[in-house]
């Protein structure tokens, strides 16, 4: 026996044969039981149904408000700009050295860190600490 002639062993699970006589196990009622709402055809209820309860997911107050159209930014600090070994640096060049991981609705910077080189950034928008930060390390801020 060799390692590359291995396959998995799949279990043989065997079709379900209901309604086929008493001695079956399965015969007459098929395993529903006698009569009500599951034993019929098409029979059953949805998901969160309770009977003509008032659901659980309508007794539960709605709370806060999700804005559809809020613009979702990948936060980028300044120690993760040091990593960078481009001059000029974008949400591309990040994705590109792998810094990021997704570039969502554009780049903020943050003042999280110390920035050691001049740099020239480009990015949606930039907090106020950041920039300063960057400017006094000799390098430039773009918004975009």
């Amino acid at each position: 026996m060799k390692l590359d002639t291995l396959s998995p062993n799949v279990e043989k699970v065997t079709r379900r044969r209901v309604g086929r006589g008493v001695g079956s196990g399965l015969g007459k009622t098929s395993g529903k039981g006698h009569k009500g709402q599951k034993a019929r055809s098409g029979g059953g209820v949805r998901r969160g149904f309770e009977g003509g309860q008032t659901p659980l997911y309508r007794r539960l107050p709605k709370r806060g408000f999700k804005n559809i159209f809020a613009k979702d930014y990948m936060e980028v600090t300044l120690t993760m700009l040091n990593k960078s070994k481009a001059e000029e640096v974008t949400a591309e060049t990040l994705l590109s050295e792998g810094i990021i991981s997704k570039v969502k609705d554009g780049i903020v910077i943050v003042a999280t860190g110390s920035l050691d080189k001049k740099l020239t950034v480009k990015a949606k928008r930039f907090t106020k600490a950041a920039k300063e930060k960057i400017e006094a390390a000799g390098g430039k801020t773009e918004v975009i």
